[in-house]
């Protein structure tokens, strides 16, 4: 193994020299920016005498260029000599064989290269080779310092993926395979096919030797939304003429489904099975990663900042546009991002997502966004930094729907979005909450500041009514609904409300509950069960405790189909009457149960 005609590969020593013989060791695969073996054989004294000429051409065949970076001609030079650049110095020399050291510069593109060799007037293909980025060399862009977590974000196959909500967070095992023996090739036919690749095979080529650009590349491949992507998103339940995305467990079995297909999607994924089948690919080409899992996501539609809800008389609630998931999935991958700032500002941990949410430049992905960025509000950078800073650090503004067409602001929650934000530990199967990476404690003056300088950096926002009416007014009526058992599916919800007036003055409310069974995503699917009623509330005392009766079986809110799937119990009105007038009066509350 290793050997063409009269030339070593040395596959296996190279290939542990480089961490990638868990892929292979009868292929040569090798990192960039750290030198690998050739061993010449055979060679008679007339041909050891001969210089040997090196052509290396990575991409679209003839098209390899020099001045792209896709094609590389060099001599074999002195021991002592230096090289800069695609180099091969030799290493030990007999009378029949010489032994050289061939180097990548830390900047190459990746990808599989072909590999000749020029002898006199006659040259040959002695075989090819896949070069990796290289996060154990100091120069790559991808260079993560720690050994530790170079094992766990690149060499660790298997991982958590946590779902749930933020009160019952779920971890689920995923094996990631990204050394499984074919996995590698599909991944290079995910760069191939991707469409940058097919209208210009040359510039994409000579675009792989950056990491910045590779995961974004991915980012849109591993969705079907716009281009021969992996897998086409479901969220409505019905998966018969697929798998169902709570179904997997793998990536190694999708991207097999997809190669053998060749190139159709594969039918069907959710969040976090987008974020897994990502990581794969990029550890898989060598760029560090890990999975990431923000609770109480937001999804904002307009790029404003918040997430906008609107409400009726009593109570109606038409699906909004905006939406807060339970729970929504990532990836963070590890790079620099000389692109954003000459200094290391912006370098470390980048969100690339690829579930296909919104378009980023005319295509459906999402990052890299620098979490450091994140984390200051400074979203005038790229790529996509408003849209992630909103998922994590949106506030909920609930407007009321007025009869002459007109809406008034009634409630601003600047807390709920963005909770207990989740990977896997290094080195273990614990929970690492990364929340503080994110955004400063909710409530402190650095968080709103920071949200400030969010809407500020953002160009095109427009928050209506400005940022000094977002801060919710104390209610003078506190309103509670709790879970008096433990929900189970296909039995009867036990709530109990609450109210109590802080007002000197009695109190008459007109109170309409509604019930809706919601996906995961914040989508209203049904209204399953409305309840109105009206009580009065003595001054600075409480009403209720009141059991709300609500004859609703889980099973029939559509509870039984998918665990995905959480019951809202909202007070969206309320009308307070003070003498002859009366005064509208709103609360949002949900009541999350995962059934």
């Amino acid at each position: 193994a290793g050997r063409d005609a009269d030339v070593d590969l040395h596959c296996e020593e190279n290939n542990k020299a480089h961490n990638t013989d868990e892929i292979s060791v009868k292929r040569l695969i090798v990192r960039r920016g750290k030198s690998f073996i050739l061993t010449f054989c055979c060679l008679s004294k007339r041909q050891n005498e001969m210089k040997i000429i090196f052509l290396i051409c990575n991409g679209p065949g003839p098209q390899a260029s020099q001045s792209l970076k896709t094609k590389a001609v060099f001599e074999i030079l002195p021991a002592n000599a230096a090289g800069i650049g695609w180099n091969a110095r030799v290493q030990a020399k007999s009378s029949s064989s010489v032994t050289v050291a061939v180097s990548s510069p830390e900047d190459a593109c990746i990808g599989e290269y072909s590999l000749s060799v020029k002898r006199g007037s006659s040259s040959r293909s002695i075989g090819k080779f896949v070069l990796l980025f290289n996060p154990w060399c100091e120069a790559d862009w991808t260079y993560l310092p720690q050994e530790r977590e170079r094992q766990e974000y690149v060499l660790n196959e298997h991982g958590i993926v946590y779902r749930g909500q933020s009160n019952g967070i779920q971890p689920m095992p995923w094996t990631f395979g990204q050394f499984e023996e074919d996995v590698m090739d599909i991944c290079l036919r995910l760069l191939d096919v991707n469409p940058k690749c097919l209208r210009n095979a040359k510039e994409d080529c000579s675009a792989r030797c950056n990491p910045i650009y590779v995961s974004r590349v991915l980012s849109a491949m591993v969705n079907a939304a716009d281009d021969k992507g992996v897998l086409e998103g479901k969220w409505d339940g019905n998966y018969c003429d697929g798998v169902a995305p709570m179904c997997w467990s793998d990536s190694v079995a999708i991207l097999r489904r997809w190669d053998q297909r060749n190139c159709n999607c594969v039918k069907y994924g959710q969040c976090w099975v987008f974020a897994a089948v990502l990581c794969t690919t990029l550890r898989c080409l060598g760029i560090p990663c890990r999975v990431v899992t923000n609770f109480e996501s937001a999804h904002d539609t307009d790029g404003n900042l918040t997430v906008d809800h609107y409400c009726y008389d009593l109570g109606v609630t038409p699906n909004a546009k905006d939406s807060v998931w339970n729970f929504h999935v990532w990836v963070e991958a590890w790079m620099r991002r000389p692109d954003l700032s000459q200094s290391s500002q912006y370098d470390g941990w980048q969100v690339v997502d690829p579930t296909p949410q919104e378009r980023s430049d005319g295509t459906y992905c999402c990052g890299p966004a620098p979490v450091k960025a994140i984390l200051e509000g400074h979203t005038n950078l790229k790529y996509d930094v408003p849209f992630v800073f909103a998922e994590v650090n949106a506030d909920i503004v609930t407007w009321r729907m007025n009869s002459d067409g007109t809406k008034t602001r009634m409630f601003s929650d600047t807390k709920e979005v963005g909770q207990n934000i989740s990977t896997k530990a290094v080195g273990s199967y614990e929970r690492m909450d990364i929340t503080r990476n994110y955004k400063y404690p909710e409530g402190s003056a650095k968080e709103r500041q920071v949200f400030e300088e969010a809407v500020r950096r953002c160009q095109r926002l427009t928050i209506r009514g400005g940022i000094s009416d977002v801060s919710p007014a104390t209610p003078d009526v506190s309103v509670k609904i709790v879970e008096v058992g433990q929900s189970i599916n296909g039995k009867d919800l036990d709530l109990s409300l609450s109210l109590r007036s802080d007002q000197s003055k009695p109190l008459t409310l007109k109170i309409q509950l509604n019930a809706r069974a919601v996906l995961y995503t914040g989508f209203s699917i049904s209204n399953v069960w409305s309840k109105a009623f009206e009580v009065k509330l003595l001054p600075n005392k409480g009403a209720f405790p009141r059991e709300v009766e609500s004859d609703l079986h889980t099973t029939n809110a559509g509870l039984a189909c998918s665990p995905c799937l959480r019951m809202g119990f909202l007070i969206k009105s309320c009308f307070r009457s003070t003498g002859d007038s009366v005064l509208p009066l709103i609360w949002v509350f949900a009541l999350h149960l995962l059934i």
